[in-house]
């Protein structure tokens, strides 16, 4: 498990490209018949990624120090592959493309499975502390009512969907979601915000080679971008904004943790502030 520690927004000014990407961009994730785990101390969330060729099973890892990965923990999965299986305790859930599920504290086995390994499952995964034991909870993408956002002539046409919210299932701090552009739609998140009581994760993905996205972050009026390409994974600590223009249309998934799990919960700014 990959191991990085928070970066103030002094020490982020100070950052080169190499710094920022270093610090921020999560790379080399979804290998075939690999699950790559990162932990972050930007509250404690740790991202990762599972492409079982063969079956692979959840790790405790040191950096836990607990016995088993969910001892203290919850796990937020949307696939983003092939039909594959997640198996909890003994209990296998069928995920299809952009199915979601929601594992609360306390399950001790997590395996990842693909219905067929040469066309694999592409699991990714975000997974916070946790205080309170909720049941497991498995989220069909086709019974998701997506909420429709912003308009062809702001270029953001896009359709939300929530997966861990309130609205959907109980969680302790996890809150994660799919965000999906329209076509001829190239803006995510803007008008920026930043919220002071949670950090975020963005996973861009259905991107072609030529695809590319000029992620957003950095305060207001200090403000700094990394080039992301297709699946990878970028961390926005609380005092950053978090958004993007690519040079075409593209689908990204959210990962919110901290002190609270009001999605409204958003310090806006200005688009005359920014900088």
């Amino acid at each position: 498990m990959e191991v990085r520690y928070g970066i103030s927004p002094i020490e982020g000014k100070g950052l080169d490209t190499k710094g920022l990407r270093d610090n921020f961009l999560i790379d080399d994730l979804f290998r075939n018949g690999e699950l790559k785990l990162l932990y972050s101390h930007i509250d404690r969330i740790i991202v990762g990624s599972a492409v079982p060729v063969d079956s692979l099973e959840l790790p405790a890892g040191k950096e836990l120090g607990t016995s088993f990965f969910l001892e203290r923990r919850e796990l937020g999965i949307i696939n983003i592959g092939s039909k594959g299986y997640v198996t909890l305790d003994g209990v296998k859930y069928e995920m299809n493309n952009k199915d979601g599920l929601y594992v609360g504290k306390g399950v001790r086995e997590v395996c990842f499975e693909s219905d067929n390994s040469n066309n694999p499952a592409k699991f990714y995964l975000n997974s916070a502390p946790a205080h309170k034991e909720y049941p497991t909870v498995k989220i069909d993408m086709k019974y998701i009512t997506p909420q429709h956002l912003g308009s062809l002539a702001s270029s953001n046409e896009r359709k939300l969907y929530q997966y861990i919210h309130p609205n959907v299932c109980d969680s302790c701090q996890l809150v994660m979601g799919l965000t999906k552009l329209e076509p001829n739609n190239v803006w995510n998140t803007f008008p920026c915000h930043t919220h002071e009581r949670r950090m975020e994760v963005y996973l861009y993905f259905d991107m072609d080679e030529e695809g590319l996205v000029f992620h957003l972050m950095g305060e207001a009026d200090e403000t700094r971008h990394i080039v992301m390409r297709n699946e990878q994974a970028v961390i926005s600590p609380s005092w950053s904004i978090h958004s993007g223009v690519g040079n075409k249309n593209y689908t990204f998934i959210w990962g919110m943790v901290g002190e609270n799990i009001e999605f409204t919960d958003m310090d806006h700014i200005d688009n005359i502030k920014i900088k």
